[in-house]
């Protein structure tokens, strides 16, 4: 009986977990959403889910705590992450609508998956808890009771799904491979094109301020103290990445030309002291 009303009710440390990590992976689901930055969109959808995996093992699926873990916040996050990075996704592009309407269907769409998630937690029965510990009991543990309804009942749906990512990633390497239909043009070859087109004759400056800095969000110097725009990337540009040096290397060579003169000075007065 003491087993039953065990399971049938919350702990307050269970209860203190649920209000707390709900509450920040409500926050993290409406910051995926209405993030500008793809980047902080990704993050906060991370987040999510590693709270969502904290979930599956305080409720006894360990399993699929693992792989939400492993395979969706380790591998699969990540790899987007990453992609969003060297890509350069900015906020400017988000605003732009490539299919007509699209908002308004995305709109509607959200606004009825509100309706059936609101219906469903409205039938829902809370009064008792089925939890896993019968489940996994029956099969010797988790990942063995998993394994017996995937590799059994299962089986068919699982192959499906593995075929269906297999293609899914065939695909995508079809679609990205481009095979070059042009021979590839050597460094003579776009020396003279720029000599041709006389806008840019010597290649693309480095990044950095003169030899003291090679950091891709710092751009070069010109010899007025004005940072050159072609040292650094557009994409860091719209981004507001950018770090303007210019100011202290400017106040640096200021510092410089003063110590300079107050040598200088200070040699003509020991040479006239001399004298």
């Amino acid at each position: 009986m003491s087993a039953v009303l065990a399971a049938a009710t919350t702990s307050t440390g269970e209860a203190f977990q649920f209000w707390v990590l709900g509450t920040v992976a409500v926050f993290g689901a409406l910051g995926t959403i209405l993030m500008r930055k793809a980047v902080h969109s990704a993050l906060s959808l991370a987040g999510t889910m590693i709270i969502l995996a904290v979930f599956y093992l305080a409720n006894g699926a360990y399993f699929l705590g693992i792989v939400q873990i492993v395979v969706y916040t380790g591998a699969i996050m990540m790899l987007f992450l990453f992609v969003v990075m060297l890509v350069g996704v900015t906020a400017a592009d988000s605003l732009k609508e490539t299919l007509r309407g699209q908002r308004w269907w995305a709109a509607l769409c959200g606004l009825g998956f509100g309706i059936l998630l609101a219906g469903g937690i409205g039938h829902a029965s809370l009064q008792e808890f089925a939890g896993l510990g019968a489940a996994n009991a029956a099969q010797g543990g988790n990942v063995e009771g998993l394994a017996a309804l995937v590799f059994t009942k299962y089986v068919f749906a699982f192959e499906i799904t593995g075929a269906l990512l297999i293609t899914a990633a065939v695909g995508a390497m079809v679609l990205t491979h481009r095979e070059r239909t042009e021979k590839a043009r050597t460094q003579r070859e776009l020396a003279e094109q720029r000599v041709r087109r006389g806008t840019q004759v010597p290649p693309l400056p480095a990044p950095g301020v003169y030899a003291r800095h090679n950091a891709v969000d710092v751009a070069g110097l010109l010899p007025d103290g004005t940072p050159s725009e072609l040292t650094v990337m557009q994409t860091l540009r719209k981004r507001g990445q950018i770090r303007d040096v210019s100011p202290d290397a400017l106040a640096d060579l200021k510092a410089l030309e003063q110590r300079s003169e107050e040598r200088l000075g200070r040699d003509r007065d020991e040479e006239e002291a001399n004298r």
